[in-house]
């Protein structure tokens, strides 16, 4: 979906940098966005999720030379009906509260998202934001969730239809009502 002529949208670049390269500024700009851009939410944003999303690769948003967006994508392993996949997990998505609504997140999610296909066998994020995701191609996983920790799996059912997935060209067939699981870590674990 190209935005239209004119709009923010339109005029916005979306730059990737890998967690290393963040320079301090950027990272106190970031910090300051999500905590802003969550700062309503029943569960605001904390350093725990900021630990998530370090690691990776971080796609920012920028306007009139400002940041005005960030999502990252963090390597994990997801085991979706017993079978471990390399995946692109999806962290921090966040437009600043000023220009929210003007597609900047769309514009920020179709980059997040061609960069989860071109790298990964799956793609995952967790949300309540369903049909955001939902139009740029992800799923809702409709099966079990758990946490797998020291050799046992520990069900999640409060995050059961929480989880979204991307396929990719290296996706297995899957079936999205089958059990799935992440490794556990601090915080969220999803």
């Amino acid at each position: 979906m190209a935005p239209e002529s004119g709009t923010d949208a339109a005029r916005a670049t979306v730059r990737m940098v890998p967690t290393s390269h963040l320079a301090p500024a950027e990272v106190a700009t970031l910090r300051a966005l999500l905590w802003e851009a969550f700062a309503s939410d029943e569960d605001p944003f904390d350093e725990t999720d900021w630990e998530h999303a370090l690691g990776g690769m971080h796609f920012l948003v920028e306007l009139d030379g400002r940041i005005v967006g960030h999502a990252a994508v963090v390597e994990r392993e997801l085991v979706v009906g017993g079978r471990p996949l390399r995946t692109g997990y999806v962290e921090a998505v966040a437009t600043a509260p000023p220009v929210q609504g003007r597609g900047l997140g769309s514009v920020l999610m179709e980059r997040v998202t061609a960069y989860v296909r071109d790298g990964f066998e799956l793609g995952g994020l967790g949300t309540g934001r369903h049909h955001f995701y939902e139009r740029l191609g992800w799923e809702t996983w409709r099966g079990p969730s758990s946490v797998l920790e020291d050799g046992l799996s520990r069900p999640t059912p409060d995050d059961d239809g929480f989880i979204l997935l991307l396929r990719t060209p290296l996706s297995p067939p899957l079936d999205v009502t089958t059990p799935i699981s992440c490794h556990a870590r601090p915080g969220a674990a999803w």
